[in-house]
């Protein structure tokens, strides 16, 4: 039987990077928009900014792994079309969408879009050494700290100009939010990033900001969750628990908390990832997968993609720091089968599926768009291979 790292590196090389390359749009640039369920590409579906800088993010922290030449063509052309399409040369920031021949389509700047941008930008840095990324990773994060923040925290939606908006793109379950956990979840990701990239004080002393953020305002010690929408002033508005989120904050924040060097801060925080995890594998671990959330007591028994990648490294990262929990490492294996089985897509030419329903019928959602990325299946293939884990599946 293989071991997880070795399964993973095969589900890279032979599932998620010819089908994210096999999308590439050499006339236009970047990546096409949209692939539906019957694997029928829209040349002419809109591309999300969103989507293009997960793409970049992979191609490079993929070829900073493997070393592979390929690779890295696919980061320089991923670059090239978000710093010259989606890049708003007026007004500073990176637009939501831009058509499929490269124009302006919406507008919309959104702190969680500059903060995806800085990552992928971020990460390209550390494949290139191109100063012209780390210059532009730098400008986004001097714009989020001058646009989108407030004495409070990290707003959320702007106009195209840096005025607030309605945060329509980031709300959902009926709520109209003025603040995110998800948002400040990824600007703290984006920032760790940038970080990892340069060292800069002023970085690390924004991180620790928003973990402040994350103890007092978006964990909840009672319950052993996040909070995950807010009105102004950080109160929640909704009995939402977010089973995905907060796997993935578990091992992310880790992750970015660690790179600080401040051991104190890091026990601190890895206490509330830890109670984290542990809440998810006792109330959303269920046949062989975890459930996506529980919205006002009704839990969603659908199983979607990105959850499945999360909680696999979630769990692999909480038995890697208590090896003495096994429960953990079994759960990691067992997900990461399931999704094997279940998840991935088995015709030629596609990857994994949305979602699934508790059967494991799939849904009839598109296998690319601009939500449907490389991040999480990706991006859990190449942390088990760093992290090469002692689990068999």
């Amino acid at each position: 039987m293989p071991s997880i790292a070795n399964a993973a590196r095969t589900m890279l090389e032979q599932t998620i990077i010819p089908f994210w390359k096999a999308l590439r749009d050499d006339e236009y640039g970047g990546y096409y928009g949209l692939m539906d369920y019957d694997l029928c590409v829209n040349r002419q579906a809109e591309k999300g900014c969103i989507l293009n800088s997960r793409i970049l993010w992979f191609f490079s922290e993929a070829a900073i792994l493997t070393g592979r030449e390929d690779l890295c063509r696919e980061a320089d052309h991923a670059y090239t079309f978000l710093t010259s399409r989606c890049w708003d040369w007026t007004n500073g920031g990176v637009y939501w969408s831009v058509t499929y021949d490269g124009k302006p389509l919406d507008t919309t700047k959104h702190t969680y879009n500059q903060a995806f941008a800085i990552y992928a930008l971020s990460a390209y840095y550390r494949l290139t050494e191109n100063p012209d990324a780390l210059s532009r990773a730098w400008e986004l994060f001097e714009l989020v700290e001058h646009h989108c923040t407030d004495d409070e925290g990290y707003l959320e939606a702007f106009t195209v100009d840096w005025q607030s908006a309605p945060n329509d793109k980031l709300s959902e379950n009926g709520v109209l939010a003025a603040r995110t956990m998800n948002t400040l979840l990824h600007v703290f990701e984006g920032y760790a990033g940038l970080y990892q990239a340069n060292g800069a004080p002023v970085v690390k002393q924004a991180m620790g900001h928003i973990l402040a953020l994350y103890r007092e305002k978006i964990y909840d010690p009672t319950t052993h969750r996040l909070r995950v929408f807010f009105d102004e002033h950080y109160h929640s508005l909704i009995d939402l628990h977010s089973y995905g989120h907060d796997i993935e904050c578990s091992w992310l924040i880790d992750w970015g908390c660690e790179l600080m060097n401040d051991p104190a801060l890091a026990a601190e925080i890895h206490t509330i990832d830890h109670a984290l995890a542990n809440k998810i594998y006792q109330t959303a671990y269920r046949n062989h997968s975890l459930a996506t959330e529980c919205d006002r007591g009704v839990v969603d028994t659908d199983r979607v993609w990105w959850v499945q990648a999360e909680a696999v490294l979630g769990f692999v990262n909480q038995w890697q720091k208590h090896p003495e929990e096994t429960k953990y490492r079994d759960a990691a294996a067992d997900i990461y089968q399931y999704i094997c089985r279940v998840m991935v897509d088995k015709r030629p030419g596609s990857e994994w599926f949305w979602s699934v329903d508790k059967h494991g019928t799939p849904h009839r959602k598109p296998i690319a768009e601009p939500w449907k990325c490389p991040y999480h299946n990706g991006r859990m293939c190449l942390e088990l291979m760093r992290r090469n884990p002692d689990v068999i599946v």
